[in-house]
């Protein structure tokens, strides 16, 4: 019988080893892309400069990684009670519906210091419950918590699309998007000129 693995240093677990997975994606990219034809190291650069080269990208790069970040953590919370939470990409979806029906209803009554926390806690709410069916389908059926919670990804990305398409569209379009948010709650934006990044990638080769 082996002995029981020893539990890896504070420093380790939390900067070697997420810099060494980080430096074995960057080798293993890096050879396909050499395969395939490419310079790798331009390609990085194109990256760095497409993620954090101007206001615009790294504007995008917080909007983009701020679901990646929730979400990781709402599976993570999961992870730690022992359960594997596959669902947080439709839990993500549900709790993107409850912000949007929160500011939908109420924008064009409330300011937007209140309306905000309103938002979250609808996002957080509706969020939890689209959880909670799995979560009580396991506790009280003994229905597998991996299985459910993947069905619950596809039935939550057909009722968005049943929402925006048929009940929230705005009247007069064919996009599939909701009316605008009032003007208060909009964020801030970080704009470019056109083909700046381009520009930049170009000046430093």
């Amino acid at each position: 019988m082996s002995a029981p693995r020893r539990p890896l240093p504070a420093w380790a677990e939390i900067v070697a080893l997420p810099l060494i997975n980080i430096a074995l994606a960057f080798v293993t990219v890096g050879i396909i892309v050499r395969v395939i034809g490419v310079d790798p190291f331009h390609a990085l650069r194109l990256l760095v400069l497409g993620a954090i080269g101007s206001s615009e990208a790294i504007g995008y790069t917080l909007y983009y990684t701020t679901n990646f970040i929730f979400t990781g953590l709402a599976v993570a919370v999961a992870f730690h009670a022992g359960l594997f939470n596959i669902g947080g990409e439709g839990q993500a979806y549900i709790g993107g519906l409850g912000c949007g029906l929160a500011i939908l209803a109420f924008d064009r009554f409330l300011p937007a210091w209140l309306l905000i926390p309103v938002a979250i806690v609808a996002a957080a709410l509706f969020g939890a419950a689209w959880a909670a069916v799995p979560a009580w389908l396991q506790a009280w059926h003994g229905s597998h918590i991996v299985i459910t919670t993947i069905m619950f990804n596809f039935i939550a990305a057909a009722l968005m699309t049943y929402l925006l398409v048929d009940v929230l569209i705005r009247p007069g379009q064919s996009s599939p998007e909701s009316r605008e948010f009032a003007l208060h709650l909009w964020l801030p934006t970080a704009r470019e000129e056109e083909g700046e990044i381009e520009r930049r990638a170009r000046d430093r080769e």
